[in-house]
């Protein structure tokens, strides 16, 4: 699995799976994100943006059902490109049982109330926070 930054990525993989995955804002993942690739296939992607010092938000996480099940590793992989970052803290929404699941056991923490989450309301799903060592 490699994560590479969507503008240094193969435009020819990244324009195909953006064919087959068309609810991906593509303006935000040419800009902030990644794309996965395995297999020499691009099989998902996110965006890591920078929302305050040392706090970052993890969006669009977006992975094929043939990479699902390499999604534990994909979560482990963004966290430790956040550590180099210097990342104090991550916040992730999910908007499915089985994400919340999988979030909870990489020691990710619900959020009810905080000021990140007051200034992004979303009506459905879960907001869940990461603080990086």
């Amino acid at each position: 699995m490699n994560l590479i930054a969507t503008k240094h990525a193969a435009t020819e993989k990244v324009e195909q799976f953006l064919q087959k995955n068309q609810d991906v804002k593509q303006d935000a993942l040419f800009q902030d994100g990644y794309v996965v690739e395995m297999e020499q296939q691009i099989e998902g992607c996110f965006i890591l943006e920078q929302v305050d010092n040392g706090v970052y938000w993890l969006k669009q996480l977006h992975v094929t059902k043939q990479a699902a099940p390499s999604l534990p590793i994909l979560l482990e992989s963004v966290l430790a490109l956040a550590k180099e970052r210097n990342a104090r803290s991550i916040y992730v929404h999910s908007h499915q049982p089985m994400v919340d699941v999988l979030l909870e056991a990489l020691q990710f923490h619900p959020q009810e109330e905080n000021r990140f989450v007051d200034n992004h309301p979303v009506e459905k799903g879960n907001w869940w926070t990461y603080n990086v060592s």
